[in-house]
């Protein structure tokens, strides 16, 4: 119980950081707007919404632990993607 406590702790701690630094994105003028604007919702709100995504999915499978661990990695390539388009 305590490691799926901490796991769960743990993704809601990286939800939080990559939101956080997700803020900082701003549209640049390099790219074309469409991919700018879909790399700020990744970058913004693309943690929270996956996150989420991981919790249902614990939910509905069961296997808690393991969605959570899903969900962090998920979490921070998520952010990572929205960084990369739409870098400023």
């Amino acid at each position: 119980m305590l490691a799926l406590t901490g796991a769960w702790l743990a993704v809601l701690a990286v939800c939080a950081l990559a939101a956080w630094f997700g803020h900082d994105a701003r549209v640049g003028s390099r790219r074309r707007p469409a991919v700018q604007r879909v790399g700020l919702f990744l970058s913004r709100g693309g943690p929270w919404l996956t996150g989420l995504s991981a919790a249902a999915v614990g939910a509905l499978t069961g296997a808690w632990l393991p969605a959570a661990a899903l969900g962090a990695v998920a979490v921070t390539v998520v952010a990572l993607v929205g960084l990369g388009l739409a870098p400023h």
